[in-house]
């Protein structure tokens, strides 16, 4: 992407009522204001709150939102110009069920109050295979910890990857603490199974990832309390 439209993009955002984009001492070192009131400020309803971390364009975020009219949903990602064709999509077709924030996950407890999530989705993350980057693997006992004190008690946590790697992972890592694996499917197109929201919705990378044959995969669970 060009920097122009990079900067056409940023511009744009700053105008649409339902992008958040706070700077990090804003969180790090204030209180940010809508945290624990994001259905009271912004959407003005007590409708389900549901996450899409990562989101990349928000597909996912904008597919959820429509499904499901009654439930409220924030894209979370770090990069503005991307998420933009969501906030696009959402202005254009007027939804009031949809918001996105510009900020880095390892942030969200600055954002969201105990207790204040329904629902988490993780849709796609870099699976950092790495060593040395596994402490920025999105479903580490870290990031575990800070989903869990977003979460409701019943709160569920969605991970859908193209990466075997994450899928095992992520599969070991939740049995191993002891967690609740709800459910698992390691092909969703070959598997039948899986939730329709889990192949009904599509992203623009996993449509690149389908016509090279690679097997997508699901899981969902509870987080126990630490």
């Amino acid at each position: 992407m060009g920097s122009k439209n990079k900067l056409k993009r940023f511009k744009e955002n700053n105008t649409f009522n339902h992008v958040f984009q706070p700077l990090r001492s804003e969180l790090v070192e204030e209180a940010y204001p809508l945290k624990g009131n994001w259905n009271k400020l912004f959407f003005k309803n007590n409708n389900p709150l549901v996450l899409e971390l990562g989101c990349g364009k928000g597909e996912y975020t904008i597919g959820l939102a429509k499904r499901y009219p009654n439930k409220n949903f924030i894209g979370i990602d770090t990069k503005g110009a991307r998420f933009w064709r969501g906030a696009k999509t959402a202005s254009n077709d007027k939804m009031t069920n949809v918001a996105f924030i510009r900020a880095q996950i390892e942030l969200i407890q600055s954002l969201f109050a105990t207790s204040e999530v329904d629902e988490i989705w993780i849709t796609f993350p870099d699976p950092q295979i790495k060593y040395k980057r596994t402490k920025h693997r999105m479903t580490n006992t870290a990031f575990l910890q800070r989903y869990r004190s977003i979460l409701k008690p019943e709160g569920t946590v969605n991970l859908k990857t193209d990466s075997e790697f994450m899928h095992g992972y992520t599969l070991g890592l939740l049995h191993g603490e002891g967690h609740d694996v709800l459910y698992a499917n390691h092909d969703i197109y070959r598997q039948e199974g899986s939730p329709s929201e889990v192949t009904e919705i599509q992203t623009y990378y996993e449509n690149q990832y389908l016509e090279h044959n690679k097997a997508i995969t699901y899981i969902k669970f509870k987080i126990k309390n630490y």
